[in-house]
């Protein structure tokens, strides 16, 4: 009897699955890595990962590992339930397989209305596990913004006002799919209802949005929010916007006194 070790490409072998999947991630985990990412991601007591579980598996090899399962068509319902696996790797391979379903199904060649309905319905069940940044910006601009690309993006402002800091997030990030696609009238709106929010990671969101809305579509734009704005913005917000300016109008918006 051969009692040698299943390795990853014997599971993969006897067919892709979801199983499979989440035993790859644990094979590639490195406990050295894991103490670091564990630091980067804020996991420490009173910080806002705490609670989370780190195996230390970077994304860049997690992007390899799930290479084969990218066509597989894994049933939704086994990649809702790993959504609630403690291990935070294991929901980032999730989260970034059902980013490129819904790409796909966006895309003319591949359109599949039904499935991008059915993943944007899963994630928006499943905000309670898509607990930090990293979860959310590899995930929300396909599956949130995708799906609300042609319909009415009501969802985006529900998200914005909930007590959750991830939510909120998510309705900032999820604008990427819109201004890539030269629709910047929801950052616009969605960046003012967050000037006086508390989190500096929505503070970031907002102002990695607007900068893009600014690079991307319209800098005329930018420049009229900013001069609306600039004096309520916190400070992280309005360094993130205004990246891309030419120097002297930087030192101009940096220069505005802060109000209330």
């Amino acid at each position: 009897m051969d009692d040698r070790a299943e390795s990853p490409r014997d599971r993969r072998d006897a067919g892709l699955n979801t199983k499979a999947l989440l035993a790859d991630i644990d094979a590639a985990a490195d406990p050295v890595a894991a103490a670091v990412l564990a630091r980067y991601f804020k996991l420490g007591p009173g910080e806002y990962g705490h609670g989370d579980q780190m195996i230390g598996v970077k994304l860049s090899t997690i992007r390899g590992l799930i290479k084969p399962y990218l066509r597989a068509d894994l049933p939704l319902s086994e990649l809702e339930q790993a959504l609630t696996s403690p291990v935070h790797e294991h929901r980032l391979a999730v989260l970034c397989l059902l980013a490129d379903r819904a790409s796909r199904s966006l895309k003319p060649r591949t359109a599949a209305p039904e499935q991008l309905a059915a993943i944007y319905d899963l994630y928006l069940r499943s905000t309670a596990y898509i607990n930090n940044w990293d979860l959310v910006d590899c995930s929300a601009p396909q599956v949130v913004g995708g799906y609300l690309f042609d319909k009415p993006r009501d969802p985006l402002y529900t998200l914005v006002r909930s007590s959750s800091l991830w939510e909120r997030r998510i309705a900032l990030v999820a604008t990427q799919y819109l201004i890539n696609r030269g629709d910047t009238a929801d950052i616009y709106e969605l960046s003012a209802q967050v000037l006086d929010d508390r989190e500096d990671l929505i503070h970031k969101a907002s102002g990695w949005m607007l900068r893009e809305a600014g690079k991307r579509v319209s800098e005329t734009e930018l420049r009229g929010f900013l001069d609306r704005y600039a004096s309520r913005m916190p400070r992280t917000m309005l360094r993130y916007a205004i990246e891309r300016l030419d120097p002297d109008s930087r030192k101009r918006y940096l220069a505005v006194p802060r109000t209330r």
